[in-house]
């Protein structure tokens, strides 16, 4: 029964109704029943070793010396050509920069 209901209009009430019947006829995903829902857990409650380990920090790991962030203007011809070489373009500016001792 694929694309007999459009989700572009309200359902009529026979149209739920049928909806419904084929549902509650489903053997093999019957609805959760309230007692069921009582007896629930969470996630974090019934696998807790997987949920911690599933938990991670958001963000960069903090680094001893963490770089600056600042504003520079480069010749266009500099910034296309470092950024030819792919991504890490702004690191290779920066090792450019050290080696020069500036």
């Amino acid at each position: 029964m694929a694309g007999k209901y459009s989700s572009k209009r309200a359902l009529t009430d026979k149209e739920e109704a049928e909806i419904q019947k084929m549902i509650a006829s489903d053997p093999d995903n019957p609805e959760i029943t309230d007692k069921q829902i009582a007896k629930g857990k969470s996630f974090a409650e019934a696998l807790p070793e997987l949920a911690k380990s599933a938990r991670r920090k958001r963000g960069r790991p903090p680094v001893e010396t963490p770089r600056k962030q600042i504003s520079i203007r480069l010749d266009p011809d500099v910034i296309e050509k470092f950024k030819a070489t792919g991504p890490g373009w702004q690191t290779r500016i920066n090792e450019v920069l050290k080696k020069a001792k500036v």
